[in-house]
């Protein structure tokens, strides 16, 4: 006859395997063993204090709702813990867990009766309970290598980042630094590196991690003064991705940390992926001998993105989400919202959020009105690429056919102008102006700027066309 306790555990299993990953059921609760079951107190044994702290922190909430349906509101858990040590006959001890107290779960007041005549020291080398395998990876499925759209403005970093992801540690991109300004992609490419290397290599352990979590982490540990776990946790991981690393500015201990695990990784050959607003050299409040290693590999960086490429990401994200939206308006949202593909995203996400809500059909009307509003608030400079549409529209002139070789007149004037304009409405230097212009040098874009004046003082038809 099954007992008790096993059918209590077993019933809370099927609530545990519904709310959590089947890599985190298998990590930490199929290793946990009832024991007995008296006045609503479920005993459970777990093979570590570590194992106990991790449940303690990740999921305690949820062992507790779970204890309350099966054993009622005076339902109680009680951890046993299996003490590391070298005497296979010592007993484990019990911590008390009381569910009916909020507080106390997250922070339960227990002593921990250890005998000192056990062999207590843990071999700083090994952390109980956790394994490799063990270890999630925290990767968001959705940033992978399909859903980036390559382009101009990110085609190095990507190509790094999937030559690292076919060889891990094995490339001269070690460490591998992705810089840019926000928005345009950092992240997405650091978790698609991670993704396409548990794809190739199942067996390596990948960790994505925030600086942020990193630093908390590392705070957590000297409070609970278990700094060698920490450190030793991070020097098994196999591909480790640190996400904004310029908050490590000024954090001398967080850095110290990182320099050690940063070389004992780099030294075993393991991979290390590093995002961050700004290149090595512009970082700043960082100690030298880690700058110096952050130079190592490759520092790969992100640039804001093309006319083409922010079509592209639109096309792609309406394909993905199975929308339809006329050209028009996709090539709209592309060439007003210039600054970052988040905001890009953002406006797209507004518009069909306006045309659901409203129940509208999306034109290229409803997305004036929204982009309008959207970027009300934000001084927004046009960019090259809106005035060659505006006058490629006017002219009825293909852009490609702007930014060609060709020296027909009606191209050459609507070239002209178009360079005029971006000249008096942009920032942009000559140079640039004349590089969006297939390839023209400054000389040429003054000659155009020029022309146009000469023209506006001595042809009062063109004038009159220009300022319409």
């Amino acid at each position: 006859m099954e007992k008790a306790y096993v059918k209590v555990w077993e019933s809370c299993l099927e609530i545990i395997r519904d709310n959590v990953s089947s890599q985190s059921f298998k990590t930490w609760f199929e290793p946990i063993k009832p024991v007995k079951l008296s006045n609503s107190v479920l005993t459970i044994q777990v093979p570590s204090q570590f194992f106990y702290e991790w449940l303690e922190e990740h999921y305690i909430t949820l062992l507790k709702k779970t204890i309350k349906k099966e054993l009622g509101t005076e339902g109680r858990l009680e951890y046993s813990i299996v003490m590391e040590n070298s005497h296979n006959s010592s007993k484990p001890f019990t911590v008390k867990i009381p569910t009916n107290s909020k507080k106390e779960l997250k922070n339960p007041s227990v002593s921990m009766p250890i005998d000192l005549n056990q062999n207590t020291i843990r071999n700083p080398f090994i952390i109980p309970g956790l394994k490799k395998v063990n270890v999630e990876s925290q990767l968001n499925a959705n940033y992978s290598f399909e859903n980036f759209v390559e382009g101009d403005c990110n085609r190095l970093a990507r190509s790094a980042g999937f030559a690292v992801a076919n060889k891990p540690g094995g490339t001269a991109f070690n460490p591998l630094l992705i810089y840019g300004g926000v928005g345009l992609g950092k992240t997405h490419l650091a978790h698609a590196i991670g993704i396409q290397i548990k794809n190739e290599f199942p067996n390596k352990t990948v960790l994505y991690v925030s600086s942020e979590k990193f630093t908390q982490q590392y705070i957590d540990s000297v409070r609970n003064n278990n700094q060698n776990d920490f450190v030793h946790f991070y020097q098994m991981i196999d591909v480790l991705i640190i996400d904004d690393v310029q908050y490590f500015a000024g954090k001398e201990k967080t850095q110290d940390v990182f320099f050690h695990i940063f070389n004992h990784l780099h030294q075993t050959g393991k991979q290390i992926i590093l995002t961050a607003d700004k290149p090595p050299v512009e970082l700043q409040g960082f100690e030298q001998r880690l700058l110096s290693r952050f130079k190592w590999g490759l520092a790969a960086d992100l640039q804001t993105p093309g006319l083409e490429t922010r079509i592209a990401i639109l096309e792609k994200k309406l394909y993905t989400d199975g929308i339809d939206l006329p050209k028009e308006v996709i090539e709209y949202l592309a060439y007003s919202i210039t600054t970052n593909v988040r905001e890009l995203e953002g406006a797209l996400i507004s518009l069909l959020a306006q045309s659901s809500m409203n129940k509208k059909a999306i034109t290229l009307e409803l997305a004036k009105q929204m982009i309008d509003k959207f970027v009300k608030n934000t001084a927004r400079e046009v960019s090259i690429d809106y005035i060659q549409k505006v006058v490629c529209d006017y002219f009825d002139l293909p852009i490609e056919l702007l930014k060609s070789k060709t020296r027909k007149r009606e191209v050459v004037q609507a070239r002209q102008i178009a360079m005029y304009f971006a000249k008096s409405m942009t920032k942009s230097s000559l140079a640039t102006i004349g590089l969006h212009c297939g390839g023209k040098d400054h000389a040429t874009v003054l000659h155009a700027c020029r022309t146009v004046n000469n023209l506006m003082d001595t042809d009062k038809r063109f004038k009159n066309t220009l300022m319409n």
